[in-house]
């Protein structure tokens, strides 16, 4: 599975944008889609996430700011960004969950994808 993200850039406190990443390369389900964050030295962190069936949960310090969806026909998930503060600049990755059918009735594997990040920067 590949996972190409777009949408980052350069934008004021305030301001707004909207990520996307796109999923290709499978034929099986891709069950949760997130975003996560990070910012050099630290570790990553989740952002947001979303289930196939479209649950959808935030991170406290982006609730009532941003807002995750997706669009399961084009298998792609969008990070919409609004009020955006200094302390959300960070490279914003993509995740994806496929899940691959076994061999027996319920049975299947789950692996595991990131995309390859996108810079988003807030100046003040």
């Amino acid at each position: 599975v590949k996972l190409v993200e777009s949408g980052g850039g350069l934008v004021q406190a305030g301001g707004s944008l909207r990520l996307s990443c796109a999923a290709s390369g499978t034929s099986f389900k891709i069950n949760a889609m997130a975003w996560h964050r990070q910012v050099p030295g630290n570790q990553r962190e989740l952002v947001a996430t979303i289930t196939s069936g479209g649950v959808t949960q935030y991170a406290d310090s982006v609730k009532g700011r941003f807002t995750i969806s997706r669009d399961n026909a084009k298998s792609t998930v969008y990070l919409q960004m609004n009020s955006l503060k200094p302390e959300d600049t960070a490279v914003y990755y993509c995740f994806a969950e496929e899940f691959v059918p076994g061999t027996l009735p319920g049975s299947g594997y789950q692996y595991d994808y990131w995309g390859q990040g996108t810079q988003v920067t807030v100046s003040s």
